[in-house]
């Protein structure tokens, strides 16, 4: 569940750009004191980015981590509309555009884009990124209020990534619905832990009464099957830890596992993986324990052993959030 890495590297260079002539001990500064922020309750009406030394501190910090998890939601989408290609796409919340980038990353080709943000700091440097990216050079950079007064034009792909924990439970019911009314697939990711979690069930809710069907990471559009409270439902994707990585977190890893939840929902037909792998597979000698979440409603454990043949070695591939079986073994 990783992104292409010709699109990683060429993000990953326009990030490193901006933290020229911005001391490091200064951009690490502004990292601490901006995650600090975004873990407190930020109000819709004041952007917590408040300049380009915070916004590009905080892109190079946060987009690559950003952009992977975005990236590994795409691609579980593609693979349950693999007949289907963006032709617009509207980005919520977008800040500086990761998820553009993973948007472009997952479908090939220039399509209108247009990022909707509160922070003009961030449009702002989000256009000089994106015109490192072909792909993006043409996108729309427009200054908006994500909550009661958002409009959105009508789309193909709709995207809010990490944007609902920042706004009230009013405006989040406002965002999903708009994004709802005007597209024909909505993808949202948040943080991987149980408050964004229960931020993406509460958001599925809403697409599925509004007529979307489910295409990743359920195997179904029926209610969870994960009791509240109990347990939720994330995933994982690797992400290269930079310099300022470094600075911030410490520790010596050359890279960090974001953890997400997300759902992608679409109105017209998709095929769903039959079963979606929800935990770290558990290898153990002669076989493999796979945490399931079936179309049944359902979450199950099945133990792949060396008896199984070829399907041994598949499960043995098989990372987290991965449909299965493989399509070959089907």
């Amino acid at each position: 569940m990783n992104a292409p890495a010709s699109a990683t590297d060429t993000l990953r260079t326009a990030l490193a750009g901006l933290l020229a002539g911005l001391p490091p001990k200064q951009a690490a500064q502004a990292v601490d004191r901006l995650i600090a922020n975004y873990r407190g309750r930020t109000p819709t009406h004041a952007p917590v980015l408040r300049d380009r030394s915070d916004v590009a501190a905080y892109a190079a910090y946060r987009m690559p981590a950003t952009f992977e998890a975005v990236c590994a939601a795409l691609d579980a989408f593609a693979d349950a509309v693999p007949e289907w290609t963006p032709a617009s796409h509207v980005d919520i919340g977008g800040g500086t555009g990761a998820a553009t980038w993973a948007v472009s990353a997952t479908w090939d080709g220039e399509r209108p884009v247009t990022v909707l943000d509160w922070a003009e700091p961030a449009l702002a440097l989000g256009r000089e990124i994106a015109a490192t990216n072909p792909a993006l050079k043409s996108a729309e950079w427009h200054r908006s209020r994500i909550g009661a007064a958002l409009t959105i034009e009508s789309t193909d792909l709709v995207t809010i990534s990490y944007v609902l924990g920042e706004l009230t439970e009013a405006d989040r019911t406002v965002v999903v619905d708009a994004a709802a009314a005007a597209a024909q697939a909505v993808v949202i990711i948040e943080p991987g832990t149980p408050d964004g979690y229960t931020r993406v069930i509460d958001a599925r809710d809403r697409l599925i009464a509004a007529g979307f069907r489910i295409a990743a990471p359920c195997p179904h559009s029926a209610a969870c099957p994960i009791v509240p409270g109990e347990d939720w439902c994330h995933f994982s994707a690797r992400v290269s830890r930079s310099s300022l990585h470094r600075q911030v977190k410490g520790g010596s890893l050359p890279y960090e596992d974001e953890k997400f939840s997300y759902v992608a929902a679409a109105r017209f037909p998709v095929a769903p993986v039959p079963t979606r792998v929800v935990r770290k597979p558990q290898i153990r000698k002669g076989q493999v324990l796979l945490d399931l979440c079936g179309p049944d409603e359902s979450l199950h454990r099945e133990t792949v052993t060396k008896r199984h043949g070829p399907l041994y070695k598949a499960a043995r591939d098989t990372e987290w959030g991965d449909g299965w079986p493989p399509p070959e073994s089907t």
